[in-house]
């Protein structure tokens, strides 16, 4: 009896022990399945969290405080010595011919480098979505542009727009063309303007339209050819409607460039400053908006300047949608 006890008792214990890792290997599972759900319902949240908290210090708290700046009068000089006014600096933009001249010449500027620079990029988009030799290098070459800093190429567009000794009226004149005053002309500046604008961006937005070409099907031309359309006409009846969306989208973002352009005027301006030439002829929104807050030091009404602004690009997005929607519609 006793040996049979003493024989029964390890295997009790032996039983006992596969048991419990059972269990604990139990628990381990049910430790990872919970963190494999933690995991999966807040890792996303984690991985996008930076961005947010980024655009909330550095782009919702100013845009707040400029909101609330814009309906007081404040000095930059004394930032927290603030008057109620309400609406004031809004209504006084009604009647500031500075205002409205800057608004005059934003849309200028914007007309003359957005149309020919989304059509230039749209025709080298189409040259180089066929299969060119070394087609890699000229994709890099349009980008440079766009690489290439606000203040080197305004200075160097600055020297090649001279009115003495520039290339460009050097060009003129052996054609036997006068010298032409391209920084203080009214349209010859916006023009000279416009040209650096549109050096600078053409070829970003040509590889933007190169990169939706390239999803159009293959198919589509083949059935073009097959009915006897040229190239130009393959581009004009497949291409252009296949890239509606991505030109709506084109217009947009250059738009609100335009509607936020400062470097290249402040820079053409040379030594004028933030005034845009002499007499105001190529002074953009930015560019008065600037003025307002950083030399005349009036906070407050560069404030309803930066909110008048906003509005605007509101309006051009609330249009993007509604042409967007008829788009689909059509489609």
């Amino acid at each position: 009896m006793t040996s049979e006890a003493t024989t029964a008792a390890p295997s009790h214990e032996e039983g006992a022990a596969p048991a419990a890792a059972r269990a604990a290997d139990e628990r381990r599972r049910a430790r990872r399945s919970r963190w494999y759900r933690w995991d999966v319902r807040f890792s996303p949240y984690a991985f996008v969290a930076p961005f947010f908290v980024f655009f909330a210090v550095f782009g919702l708290v100013p845009m707040l405080y400029t909101g609330w700046a814009s309906l007081h009068r404040v000095e930059l000089t004394a930032p927290t010595d603030m008057e109620w006014v309400g609406l004031r600096n809004f209504t006084r933009l009604l009647d500031d011919e500075f205002f409205w001249n800057a608004l005059r010449n934003t849309l200028t500027i914007g007309l003359i480098s957005t149309v020919p620079q989304l059509l230039m990029a749209l025709g080298v988009a189409h040259l180089l979505n066929y299969q060119l030799r070394g087609s890699m290098f000229f994709r890099v070459a349009i980008l440079t542009p766009y690489a290439t800093s606000v203040a080197a190429a305004t200075l160097v567009f600055v020297l090649l727009f001279g009115r003495d000794y520039g290339m460009i009226n050097w060009a003129l004149g052996a054609v036997g063309v006068g010298p032409v005053d391209w920084q203080n002309g009214d349209w010859t500046s916006q023009l000279a303007v416009s040209t650096i604008v549109v050096w600078r961006w053409t070829g970003y937005n040509a590889l933007i339209y190169l990169a939706a070409m390239q999803a159009i099907p293959h198919e589509l031309y083949e059935s073009a050819a097959l009915d006897g359309a040229s190239r130009w006409q393959q581009f004009v009846h497949v291409t252009v409607p296949a890239l509606r969306p991505t030109i709506l989208f084109t217009c947009v973002v250059s738009t609100i460039g335009a509607t936020q352009l400062f470097g290249e005027p402040l820079l053409f301006s040379g030594g004028g400053g933030a005034t845009g030439g002499s007499d105001h002829q190529f002074q953009t929104l930015g560019l008065y908006l600037y003025e307002q807050g950083w030399v005349n030091l009036h906070l407050g009404r560069a404030s309803a300047i930066a909110w008048t602004m906003f509005l605007i690009l509101l309006v051009v997005g609330a249009v993007n949608g509604l042409i967007a929607r008829r788009l689909r519609k059509s489609a």
